[in-house]
């Protein structure tokens, strides 16, 4: 019996001085430390902040935090030309594409080099009922799937962070889909901002 107890005891002590590796790692990963920088998606990585992963997955969690839900909610269904998504399709698609890109990083990071499938954006934005929804359950869920990402790259350390494999058609690393991830975010808030705004009367 004391011999087991002493081996939990050990096994505890292994796992919280991994866990504690990992965390020190996902604190110290800055965006620049991104090298070599990937193709395409550094349109979305450079709008992150220069800050460790850890630290823009907290800002990002603070931007949804301060969205104006009376705003959104005044801008409803208008969309600023036809065809456009309205602003519960953008962040409904925000919620399907990090859970895609989750996919595609753990599979990653478990070394399936199968190429993974592409997916058809207007295709799924089409199906996705958000004239169901409320704006503060679509936040919501956003935030929930956020602190599931979080929780995922919280669990890998330096050699899975720097695994790379193909997201679409160009070769991106784990570390890399966290920042494009949260960039992905940041982009489609600016176009809210800038495009959806101006139609409030």
């Amino acid at each position: 019996m004391r011999s087991i107890l002493i081996q939990v005891i050990l096994i505890i002590m292994v796992n919280v001085g991994f866990s504690q590796s990992n965390q020190d790692l996902f604190n110290s990963l800055n965006r620049s430390k991104l090298s070599p920088m990937p193709e395409y998606f550094d349109r979305y990585i450079n709008l992150v902040e220069d800050v460790p992963l850890h630290d823009a997955f907290k800002k990002s969690i603070n931007q949804l935090d301060h969205l104006d839900l009376k705003k959104l909610k005044a801008i409803g269904d208008k969309v600023y030309a036809p065809g456009k998504w309205t602003v519960k399709d953008i962040l409904q698609h925000l919620i399907d594409a990090e859970r895609i890109l989750n996919y595609r990083v753990l599979r990653f990071a478990r070394h399936d080099t199968t190429a993974a499938p592409n997916f058809d954006q207007e295709q799924v934005a089409l199906n996705v009922k958000t004239d169901k929804r409320t704006l503060p359950e679509l936040i919501t869920e956003l935030k929930i799937v956020r602190q599931s990402t979080i929780s995922l790259f919280e669990s890998f350390d330096d050699e899975t962070m720097r695994i790379t494999g193909v997201n679409w058609k160009y070769k991106i690393s784990v570390l890399a889909m966290g920042f494009n991830i949260l960039g992905h975010q940041k982009h489609h808030l600016h176009i809210i901002e800038e495009r959806y705004y101006g139609l409030i009367k």
